[in-house]
């Protein structure tokens, strides 16, 4: 009766045809290091599967039993201070063969409306969706047709989008995915929203007809950033060993031939509340067992609310501090570091830049190949115990580019200041010469600036040194120094489309 105790279970909580679906054969746990992949489509993290979910606890005692093996019984299974054994309890006073077949009825309806949501998201993100390297999404709306999409599709399709540019483990539900069904199906899109940590607003250019979907940097999110040895490309290898894809195709191939069309699922336009009602008008459920369900959701629903009620009483919510929610922790060179759950961050200096002869005046352009170059400075890389702080761009760092890109290569009042701010130690005769560097590398940024919607700006990654001043931002190339090595490569957690959620 597991089946039965969980269905009870999330009724009692008001969870929705996406819940009482139950637990999947297959679910993804997202690695906490994935640094190694080669790119989101990749990226699996670690698939769960339980092959011995259908099995009841009588056939686990018989198998024990037929194979001589000793088990463990749970002394907590009988106490009633927990949830599911009270259900559990309550079950056996309806255990006939028609309440068990019919509950198991609807289980197996709700399941199919799952693949079925499921199947419609993923085709959905394929077709209207487009994600860009910066880490942020863009939304066509003329071609997801919202009116025509049902409203528990179309949230779903929401949750998946702002959970992939958010990178956030928990899922959007309740007042948020209201708010977000509501914004979408407004054509054309005139205003902005903030949910789910993410900034939604009409594209640029776009008439309102496409929505900007970005990372909301204000939202507080876990500071801490992970530390990894950097590998090279050439030492990722398949992290996905062949049994898995093996098991992922195969569940595939199952959940697509499970539902044909809509005409197969029968809870797309239902709620939590009417799932039951719908079931019964269907013939899935008889009145008997209808109001038997009813009974055991009302007496778990009261106890719920009592215990909500009561925690929500006696604890008091914890304030929130007003910090930099992406504070890093020093960057070392050779190290990977992943920054928003989203970039991962390397750098390192090139200390084989040394033997070229300078370019003339006049004669660099927007060449910033690092052959060309020869750095003087001895002060803007001291060497390997060089340390970087990371944060997301704003809007000084936009003008310092702009404000450098400016300058000419002869001593000016800006160049002076910057070589104050940044101290730096020059050889005499080439004062401005690795300046002419950091005018042209900004120079270059503005123009790939111009292709980032403002919005997405924000969720960039710049990399600072120990006084707080602007050294790169890699995903546009901006470097102050030819020996400055550095990369930042969008390399999500949560794939878009959430995974492999259910192939039964």
């Amino acid at each position: 009766m597991y089946k039965a105790e969980l269905f009870i279970l999330r009724l009692s909580r008001n969870s929705g045809v996406l819940g009482l679906a139950g637990m999947p054969f297959t679910s993804q746990i997202f690695s906490t290091c994935t640094h190694s992949f080669g790119g989101v489509s990749n990226n699996h993290g670690i698939l769960l599967v339980r092959p011995l979910l259908n099995f009841s606890k009588e056939d686990m005692y018989k198998i024990c039993l037929g194979d001589h093996q000793d088990w463990v019984e749970d002394p907590t299974n009988q106490s009633l201070l927990f949830a599911r054994n009270r259900i559990r309890m309550s079950l056996r006073d309806f255990s006939s063969c028609i309440f068990k077949s019919e509950l198991q009825a609807v289980i197996s309806a709700c399941r199919r409306t799952r693949s079925y949501i499921d199947q419609a998201c993923s085709r959905l993100i394929n077709q209207a969706v487009t994600v860009v390297e910066h880490g942020y999404a863009i939304i066509d709306l003329e071609t997801l047709i919202p009116s025509k999409v049902t409203d528990v599709c179309m949230s779903k399709f929401l949750a998946l989008v702002l959970q992939f540019i958010s990178q956030r483990y928990r899922p959007v539900r309740g007042s948020a995915s209201k708010l977000l069904l509501d914004y979408i199906r407004t054509f054309p899109c005139k205003n902005s929203l903030t949910a789910a940590g993410c900034y939604l607003c009409p594209a640029p250019g776009s008439k309102g007809t496409k929505i900007l979907v970005c990372c909301s940097v204000d939202c507080p999110l876990p500071s801490k950033m992970e530390t990894v040895h950097a590998c090279t490309r050439g030492e990722q290898g398949n992290c996905t060993p062949s049994e898995l894809e093996e098991i992922i195709a195969d569940g595939k191939l199952y959940s697509d031939g499970l539902v044909l069309n809509e005409s197969d699922v029968h809870f797309l336009r239902v709620t939590s509340e009417s799932v039951l009602s719908e079931a019964t008008r269907l013939a899935i459920l008889s009145e008997s067992t209808y109001r038997n369900i009813l009974l055991l959701q009302r007496e778990e629903t009261k106890r719920f609310k009592c215990k909500t009620e009561l925690s929500s009483d006696s604890e008091a919510k914890p304030d929130f501090e007003s910090t930099n929610p992406w504070r890093s922790e020093p960057l070392q060179s050779g190290y990977g570091y992943y920054f928003m759950n989203r970039f991962f961050i390397t750098w390192k200096l090139n200390d084989e830049i040394v033997g070229s002869a300078f370019p003339e005046e006049g004669q660099c352009n927007l060449d910033l190949r690092e052959e060309h170059w020869k750095c003087h400075c001895r002060s803007c890389v001291v060497g390997n115990d060089m340390v970087f702080d990371v944060r997301h761009m704003i809007e000084s760092d936009w003008l310092y580019l702009a404000k450098l890109s400016k300058c000419s290569s002869t001593s000016e009042k800006f160049q002076q200041q910057v070589l104050l701010d940044n101290e730096v130690e020059q050889i005499p005769g080439e004062t401005n010469q690795c300046l002419d560097y950091a005018r042209l590398s900004a120079q270059r940024a503005l123009l790939s600036l111009k292709s980032i919607p403002v919005a997405a700006r924000a969720g960039l990654p710049v990399l600072v040194n120990h006084q707080g001043l602007l050294q790169s931002i890699p995903s546009i190339g901006f470097k102050q120094c030819p020996c400055l090595v550095v990369s930042a490569e969008f390399k999500p957690r949560v794939p878009l489309g959430g995974g492999h959620s259910s192939f039964l």
